[in-house]
């Protein structure tokens, strides 16, 4: 058998080798390009607006109704202060799913646009840098390089048990 042969990949290589990837939805927030897991996408939808919740955030924007569920949507452009953030067509309400405890969580994120679906390996994720207390780093999960720019991957977990989404007190009387 020659050197070749033996450094070839199989079927078998190729499988697994897919299988350690995962494929992510790339978005833009101001100039910030983030990607989610695109199995905890459900849907993506035009900006449309929601019914506001008296006494919250500026960036919760409210609720929408997804077939008979209120589901919370918040401006992510606002929660990572953004000044200003324009609503036009490009705009776009991304809903996530999370199971969390045992349950289902729903939620809409508002971001500038929807960019594309890119492949990361689990060992091309970088650790989301220590930026100490200046620096809100809650949602980002980890870092990846696509063609020499930095994508940050959304942290959905924490997200969707952010009380700003869902009060756990209300979650554990069910």
């Amino acid at each position: 058998m020659t050197e070749a042969a033996t450094t070839e990949q199989t079927p078998d290589d190729d499988i697994m080798s897919l299988s350690s990837v995962d494929q992510y939805l790339t978005f833009s927030i101001g100039d910030e390009d983030y990607g989610v897991k695109i199995l905890s996408v459900q849907e993506i939808r035009g900006w449309e607006e929601v019914a506001r919740v008296p006494n919250t955030p500026s960036y919760v924007k409210g609720v929408l109704n997804l077939r008979g569920n209120a589901v919370p949507v918040i401006d992510m452009r606002m929660r990572m202060n953004e000044k200003d953030p324009q609503y036009d067509n490009t705009t776009v309400v991304i809903i996530l799913r999370a199971k969390l405890k045992g349950n289902e969580r729903i939620a809409g994120i508002v971001v500038d646009d929807v960019s594309d679906v890119m492949n990361a390996r689990s060992d091309e994720i970088r650790k989301t840098p220590d930026f100490g207390e200046r620096v809100n780093t809650e949602f980002i999960k980890g870092l990846v390089d696509v063609g020499g720019n930095m994508v940050m991957l959304f942290d959905i977990d924490n997200f969707m048990q952010h009380p700003d989404i869902y009060d756990d007190d209300v979650d554990s009387e069910e």
